[in-house]
């Protein structure tokens, strides 16, 4: 297990967010990207979730709605991960397949287009 400080981690997906595009992240509706150190439920091994309506299939929302949710596992990252540089690639990977699910986009094409 990788052993990094919350602030290295933070450091690790905002550099991840650095190199998504600027126009894709100016289309991204309403979510928040939030670090956790687990995931709940029953898969420990779980790096990112996405938790929202993908844009492909919102209706029309109201005013207010809670913002969707990319969420960054911090402690299944590093139990899987063998290095710090290791760290920052799977978490940009996770950032991108996080973001992909908002626009729509499932595992499957996903694992196809090698972000999975």
């Amino acid at each position: 297990m990788v052993v990094m400080s919350d602030e290295e981690f933070e450091a690790a997906v905002d550099d991840a967010l650095e190199a998504v595009p600027g126009e894709l992240l100016d289309m991204l509706d309403n979510v928040v990207i939030l670090i956790e150190d687990e995931p709940e439920g029953d898969d420990p091994e779980l790096l990112g979730l996405y938790d929202g309506i993908a844009l492909t299939d919102r209706g029309d929302t109201g005013f207010g709605e809670l913002p969707d949710r990319i969420l960054i596992f911090k402690n299944p990252t590093l139990r899987v991960c063998e290095d710090a540089d290791h760290v920052r690639e799977e978490v940009a990977i996770t950032v991108v397949h996080e973001i992909a699910h908002h626009f729509g986009i499932d595992d499957e094409r996903l694992h196809r287009l090698g972000w999975s």
